[in-house]
């Protein structure tokens, strides 16, 4: 045995000093010291020799393996170098071109805008409030007192899931949401997405808001103008005044949209205020006590009003932005502008 283990040792050494292939060498250290390779059989057939012989050969048998073990190694070190040497040989880099410069990130312009809102309306005593964009149809309509069969569904082309499953299409249910927890005072704010079928220069399928909601005892129409009045001279500016209108929202009663001071003109009229000198911005409204219901709360107690407002609608009011899609373009050129 002991000639055949120097005979392998002589022939697999000399293999090693002529192979230039990485795989043809893992080929042959698999023939040689592989689970079923020349040298794995001679160690297992060291059981048949007499004890005397069996400790000497055994000895010489590690010793030459751990030997081709360390040539292996170092041929595939040396053929590793090599591939990579020719790698680098053939590949140009030419150390005179300009680098690629990397484009920082900006805050995109509606989260911008939404930081903003909030931080104006946590100043007023609003606390933030957040709910489900995929909602039960109790909660975006029919506890906002709009049943199946009211007339009211016909503004929101509604994207369903099911008979009871909408992708939510204002903010409002996390008013619902929000009363169903706790009892008044309730002074929240619930910004997010929502979503309609409605697509133009001026309606996304999907877009964001920012809805306020504010019941406890003795709230009048005054404390929403009130607030409302704060919000527009603190974002907008002192000099731009507010109004309201009547209108008609299901869930709020009496109903008011309010319009600012064209941001464009001042108010003096131009194409973008329709030369009305007006530009809507929100709708709002005291809450119907017909909500109270849902939430197990005495309309006799307690009052309270609500609003509603589109921020991409603040957004191209504030920054001049005429059309709505360019906020989900991602074209660079406009998000490095804020």
């Amino acid at each position: 045995m002991k000639k055949q283990l120097d005979s392998l040792r002589e022939n697999t050494l000399e293999a090693i000093a002529h192979l230039d292939d990485e795989k043809a060498l893992a080929d042959a250290k698999t023939r040689v010291l592989g689970r079923k390779g020349e040298l794995t059989t001679l160690l297992r057939s060291l059981r048949d020799l007499p004890p005397e012989e069996r400790s000497k050969i055994g000895l010489l048998a590690n010793k030459i393996k751990v030997e081709l073990e360390e040539k292996f190694g170092q041929k595939e070190d040396a053929l590793r170098d090599q591939a990579e040497g020719k790698k680098l040989a053939g590949e140009f880099i030419d150390v005179t071109l300009p680098g690629r410069r990397s484009i920082p990130g900006r805050t995109h312009i509606l989260n911008r805008v939404t930081h903003e809102l909030i931080e104006v309306f946590r100043g007023l005593g609003f606390q933030l409030a957040e709910g489900p964009e995929v909602e039960l149809d109790y909660y975006n309509f029919e506890a906002l007192n709009i049943p199946r069969d009211h007339p009211a569904r016909d503004m929101q082309d509604t994207f369903y899931f099911s008979d009871n499953v909408v992708l939510r299409t204002h903010t409002s249910p996390v008013q619902i949401r929000t009363m169903e927890k706790q009892q008044p005072p309730v002074r929240v704010i619930c910004p997010g997405k929502v979503y309609r079928r409605d697509a133009d220069i001026t309606h996304s399928p999907m877009f964001m808001q920012i809805e306020g909601l504010w019941v406890d005892r003795g709230i009048s129409l005054a404390d929403l103008k009130g607030v409302l009045t704060a919000f527009v001279h603190e974002y907008f500016g002192d000099k731009y005044s507010l109004r309201f209108r009547p209108s008609f929202f299901p869930f709020t009663e009496p109903s008011a949209e309010v319009d600012i001071q064209c941001v464009i003109c001042g108010g003096s009229g131009c194409r973008t205020c329709s030369n009305t000198g007006w530009l809507e911005i929100l709708g709002s409204g005291m809450v119907d006590p017909e909500l109270y219901r849902f939430v197990n709360y005495d309309p006799e107690i307690f009052t309270g009003f609500a609003f509603g407002l589109g921020i991409e609608r603040v957004a191209m009011l504030k920054y001049g932005i005429p059309d709505i899609r360019t906020f989900y373009e991602n074209d660079v050129r406009f998000l490095n502008q804020f």
